[in-house]
């Protein structure tokens, strides 16, 4: 591989991953680093790329929802995640969720089967000096390229994401669950529900708060993201703040009652077999045993068999408002692109997005060419202006929403905008996803 047209890319994660793909395939060289089998983070524990770590939800797929519309504009680009996540999903309503191993293996034999991709398999705990560099280290970025990075751009700042726990199937009471999505969604079966009443509800909210959690270290500020938020630090906001939340009963009827519970508590599947399920929603920081007490109060989930506790793991992420321009390079170093959530995207979707738009961006740069910024209308260009231009002192990791797109010009109904949101934006992509090819 020439080293002058070749990109070094940190991070074999699903930004990293997408980055090395769409250089790849327009035909420039990469070479992708990524630590594990020899060096796991503390959430990670599968040695192939592209690994999920906190839920196997890519969530909703309806044009409705901004991260729908994110995942239609980067089908239409031929992005890699999103062909990975259709070659492994699993039924999930009206969301897209996969197959955590399979999702992997698709996308480890794509990467290490493409010519152009060399894969490293280690550690990187410095900053090449020369060449085109792609930072896609993740939010679990190891302490040596933490220390290289902050070295590098002075600021570093943290907080903390909460995984949730799963069960096997075949330890589930079922005379106490029931299958349904909300509304009828979906093949209707596609998610598990565990039925809660009143009294039941206010027990288990109760020991939410009681429960002993997992105290973090002094030198650690704990910031926690509102889309990822400990199950138990929503208790704390008061009696119902669950049953608005993770916990809402609406649109699913227990056919044991005809009626609504007071709360629900939803179980998706983590397989295409469906022997595992995971606690939509239920991230905590509880310690083990508490985690074991505590669920196992939920009607049909007394006897459950844990597959994975859930855990708290640090999130780091830059100040991108004032490190990188619109293009995801150093402002200080152009040389240097950052992508995924190190740069302050939140989400499976939102990393496989800014990976796809830096791998790009980096092969024109590798050859000369201007670089190409999607359209601000577009879910991709809405994304990429905020972790940019959000406020310096105030910035905090986001998925994407509909809330950072530009206004629509003149009236128009409430019910009516995102869907016309969808449409400018679809729209707009389709000028450039040929130019950006």
């Amino acid at each position: 591989m020439s080293e002058n047209k070749t990109i070094t890319i940190i991070g074999g994660g699903l930004a990293g991953c997408e980055a090395a793909w769409q250089a790849a395939e327009r035909g420039v060289s990469v070479v992708l680093h990524e630590m594990k089998p020899h060096h796991y983070s503390p959430a990670h524990g599968m040695e192939g790329l592209a690994e999920l770590v906190c839920s196997n939800s890519l969530r909703g797929i309806s044009l409705d929802n901004a991260v729908g519309l994110l995942k239609e504009e980067l089908r239409r680009c031929g992005s890699l995640m999103m062909a990975a996540a259709q070659a492994t999903s699993v039924p999930a309503g009206g969301a897209l969720a996969v197959d955590r191993q399979l999702f992997s293996d698709y996308v480890t034999a794509k990467i290490e089967g493409h010519p152009l991709i060399r894969v490293e398999r280690s550690e990187v705990t410095e900053i090449p000096a020369e060449g085109t560099v792609i930072i896609a280290s993740g939010p679990l970025t190891s302490d040596g390229l933490a220390g290289a990075l902050q070295a590098l751009i002075g600021d570093r700042l943290y907080f903390y994401d909460a995984i949730a726990p799963i069960v096997t199937a075949d330890s589930l009471d079922m005379t106490k669950v029931f299958a349904a999505s909300r509304y009828g969604k979906g093949d209707g079966d596609d998610y598990l529900n565990c039925p809660l009443s009143e009294e039941e509800y206010a027990a288990f909210i109760e020991q939410l708060l009681v429960g002993e959690k997992v105290p973090a270290r002094e030198f650690e500020k704990v910031v926690h993201f509102e889309g990822c938020m400990p199950v138990e630090e929503l208790a704390s906001r008061g009696l119902d703040t669950l049953r608005f939340g993770p916990m809402k009963p609406v649109g699913l009827i227990n056919p044991a009652t005809g009626h609504e519970a007071h709360g629900i508590i939803q179980l998706r599947a983590e397989n295409r077999e469906k022997t595992m399920y995971n606690l939509v929603g239920f991230q905590t920081k509880l310690t083990w045993s508490e985690q074991r007490r505590i669920f196992r109060m939920i009607p049909g989930l007394e006897q459950v068999e844990f597959v994975r506790l859930g855990s708290m793991h640090r999130n780091t992420f830059i100040n991108s408002p004032s490190l990188l321009s619109p293009t995801q390079q150093l402002k200080s170093d152009p040389r240097i692109f950052f992508a995924g959530q190190i740069t302050g995207v939140e989400g499976y979707v939102e990393s496989a997005a800014s990976g796809f738009l830096a791998g790009i961006t980096a092969v024109n740069q590798v050859l000369g060419l201007p670089l190409p910024l999607p359209p601000p209308e577009t879910a991709l260009g809405a994304l990429m202006h905020h972790i940019t231009n959000a406020d310096v002192k105030h910035f905090q990791p986001m998925n994407v929403n509909y809330g950072i797109f530009a206004e629509l010009p003149g009236k128009i109904k409430k019910k009516e905008r995102r869907q016309k949101l969808a449409e400018r934006a679809l729209a707009a992509l389709e000028g450039w996803e040929g130019a950006a090819r």
